[in-house]
């Protein structure tokens, strides 16, 4: 899309809101598509009701205090607990479809590592101390690694996914947005639940949730726990078990103290441990190196892995929340919090019983955070926050990968192991502030910036082996201390006009950075640039958005229109060189591509047709290229694209409602998703990549009136085979893809309390 065609799609949507601008008065806003204006503590702002054919009021947190999501000026999903349970969402993974340009899952090769893609823009490698591009905050608390990251969906409040760069507010490495998962509040009565659940592929689930307070209120608990198996989509021929099989325990227990309205404190503890089995990757090329020119297996999760079935995470910590009301317009709020994971992963990138391509992945991490917020409130027009955040990270690991590691190669001398170890650790000081002013009856501005300084030290060992002992190192490639720091400050300035009672359109510029650092797989003898600080990303978004009501606050509609700058753009290859015997070795390398430019546009609607008829759904448009993308001196941008990004996405969900005469109703659910092609890896083969595919999902509810709620549940009805992720080695011809789950139909119970 040329900068003309934008301008003139831009002056197209805001004379389309602006004609609609007196089509509604003030919208109840839906869980899915939009935000609105409200203090926490305005009675008048809190008491928004719903009738029985408008669409759900929600209240979120984007800006860090409290407001409806519809007059929010930012490209924000928020999904409550009930949308959460009605779309039938089991972990993070199951957002996709639901939000607009939203590409997430699990990594290849993994069952509880997170890789996100938001707009285009994320992170497909997860060695340890390279961080993410998409922000994942639980309860407050920022996630630096992506092992363990992919969260289960239980005793949550709401999920909101912002999209765009939220560097002013959330910091570093949300240049493509942020997640904010957010748990249940303490209660201040008796109250929980337990919901058990069977299925196909022998799925057994329970979860169960508990929370009580003291006769006064001062002290108020809850604790939360669930258990999650399946027997696993396919089998290892080889190793006999379960491929992509589920086995993980999680739990959570919170305790408050609220000895006025003044102050409360809030002690937060979570822990989850995966057990599951590797998933199954298909093999989607024979493997030149391969003496027996194996084909691959007509099931997309069968292996034939060699490697001992070790998939383990174990992830978890805690956070001491403060907060004081201090008058009638301060809150002053303390976050302070401790995380860390330890994960062993064995990933067979070739399938096959033979070690063609073969690697065992230890990782641990902690992190410490602190946080400091004061919030301001006058009541009418004036709000906004200001804040300071420290975080101090240390990730460590080893990768042990064995290439070539069977005859005839063995004796040819062209079998390589290599151990790559090392440290990364992390400190990054920021202060914030962003204030909102209603400068007029109809206009606000609002006007924001976070400055941050970091640095990153690492200590770098790579070495080879004679064999797969990796007992003693024969050679070196890599072995070096280094630090760098950098210094970003991250804008922001957005301009709203609320059109009329039911059309509110925004303007924003807005910025993120995400840090550099090294690479840990560096090769320093074969590529010495390997060991060169990489650069940190930055981006420039300019925004459109338009959040409108009609018929009464029974259809809403809302729109966003994004032309990003990307600047040094972190890029996840496999780089190939020559060793000294003449055979081809490669490594997991990062570069930075140089500039891209992203256009996009985002519609998300809910139209409450009735007393017992609703429908929702998402369109997303999206146009990322590179402009500069420099290999070897010469610019390939013409030749390059982005991975995870495909041009369009969207979904559909109709619901149907049915009153029952004794009380209660029941309510069926008919979803479908779609997206076009979008590629997995750098060298954008057509093997791996996924092309445009949908999916058939469904559900239908039986909520008694009384303390039972009944459902069954399909997903993927179709049993659709598609891509997720994968491996293109080139230097092996080795192409393995992983998929996304098959026909699931499952049936619940819930029972309230």
């Amino acid at each position: 899309m040329s900068h003309r065609h934008l301008a003139m799609a831009i002056a197209v949507a805001l004379s389309a809101a602006t004609h609609t601008a007196h089509a509604a008065p003030a919208p109840a806003s839906n869980a899915r598509a939009g935000d609105a204006a409200a203090s926490a503590r305005d009675p008048a702002r809190k008491s928004a009701t719903t009738s029985v054919t408008n669409l759900e009021t929600v209240k979120v947190t984007a800006r860090r205090y409290e407001e409806t999501l519809q007059d929010v000026p930012i490209a924000v999903t928020a999904l409550t607990a009930r949308a959460l349970t009605d779309d039938n969402v089991q972990n993070l993974s199951d957002l996709q479809g639901l939000v607009p340009n939203l590409q997430i899952g699990p990594t290849q090769g993994t069952s509880s590592t997170l890789t996100v893609y938001l707009r285009g823009i994320g992170q497909n490698n997860p060695l340890w101390g390279f961080d993410p591009e998409v922000g994942l905050y639980f309860d407050g608390v920022y996630i630096a690694r992506p092992q363990g990251a992919l969260l289960d969906v239980f005793d949550v409040d709401r999920i909101e996914v912002l999209r765009g760069p939220q560097g002013t507010l959330y910091g570093k490495n949300t240049v493509g947005g942020a997640i904010n998962y957010i748990s249940k509040p303490l209660p201040t009565h008796a109250t929980g639940s337990v919901t058990a659940t069977l299925g196909m592929h022998a799925t057994k689930d329970l979860k169960v949730d508990y929370g009580n307070a003291s006769k006064d209120g001062v002290w108020r608990f809850r604790v939360a726990a669930a258990s999650l198996h399946h027997g696993g989509y396919g089998h290892n021929l080889y190793l006999g078990g379960p491929t992509s099989n589920q086995d993980v325990n999680a739990a959570r227990v919170t305790l408050g103290y609220f000895p006025s309205a003044r102050f409360d404190a809030q002690l937060a503890l979570d822990g989850e441990f995966d057990r599951s089995a590797p998933p199954g990757g298909a093999q989607l090329a024979v493997i030149p190196f391969d003496p027996a020119q194996t084909q691959g297996l007509p099931s997309r999760y069968d292996t034939r892995s060699d490697q001992a079935p070790v998939n383990t995470t174990d992830s978890g910590g805690g956070a001491l929340t403060l907060r004081w009301l201090l008058g009638e317009d301060w809150t002053l709020k303390s976050i302070s919090a401790y995380r860390s994971s330890n994960s062993n992963m064995n990933i067979d990138v070739d399938t096959l019983p033979v070690s063609i391509a073969d690697n065992n992945l230890v990782y641990h991490s902690h992190q410490f955070s602190q946080e400091l917020q004061a919030l301001y409130d006058n009541g009418s027009d004036l709000h906004g926050v200001v804040g300071v955040y420290w975080f101090d990270g240390y990730a460590e690991g080893i990768n042990k990968y064995a290439l070539l590691a069977l005859p005839p190669y063995q004796q040819l001398g062209y079998s390589l192991y290599v151990g790559s170890g090392g440290s990364v650790d992390t400190r990054s000081l920021a202060a914030y502030a962003d204030t909102t002013w209603r400068f007029a009856p109809r206009w606000s501005l609002e006007a924001g910036a976070r400055y941050t300084h970091e640095s990153k030290t690492a200590i770098i060992q790579n070495d080879t082996y004679p064999n797969a002992n990796f007992a003693t190192p024969n050679g070196v490639q890599a072995d070096f201390a280094g630090s760098t720091a950098a210094n970003n400050l991250s804008p922001k300035l957005t301009l709203g006009w609320k059109a009329s009672a039911a059309v509110n359109l925004y303007a924003t510029a807005s910025t993120g950075f995400h840090s550099g650092g090294y690479n840990i797989q560096a090769n320093c003898t074969a590529i010495p640039a390997s060991c060169r600080p990489i650069k940190n990303e930055t981006l420039l978004n300019y925004e459109l958005g338009a959040k409108m009501s009609f018929f009464g606050g029974r259809l809403m509609l809302n729109s966003a229109l994004f032309h990003a700058l990307y600047h040094d753009i972190q890029l996840s290859v496999y780089t190939s060189y020559v060793q000294p015997n003449g055979q081809r070795g490669f490594f997991g390398d990062f570069t930075n591509a140089g500039k891209a430019t992203i256009d996009g546009l985002e519609n998300e609607f809910a139209w409450r047709m009735g007393d017992r008829w609703t429908l929702s759904g998402n369109l997303s448009y999206l146009h990322p290229r590179y402009t500069q993308y420099l290999s070897g001196g010469v610019n390939i941008a013409s030749t390059s694209k982005f991975t995870f990004a495909p041009k369009w996405n969207g979904g559909l969900t109709l619901w149907k409602h049915f009153p029952l005469r004794a009380g209660g109703d029941v309510a069926a659910r008919l979803n479908v998703t779609y997206q076009t092609l979008a590629y997995f890896d750098q060298n954008y083969s057509p093997v791996l990549a996924q092309g445009a595919y949908g999916l058939v999902n469904a559900g239908v509810i039986w909520r008694t009136g009384g303390p039972w709620t009944y459902s069954l549940e399909g997903s993927n009805l179709a049993n659709k085979r598609y891509r997720t992720s994968g491996y293109n080695i080139i230097a092996l011809g080795m192409i393995t893809g992983y998929y996304g789950p098959p026909r699931m139909i499952t049936a619940s119970a819930r029972y309230k309390f």
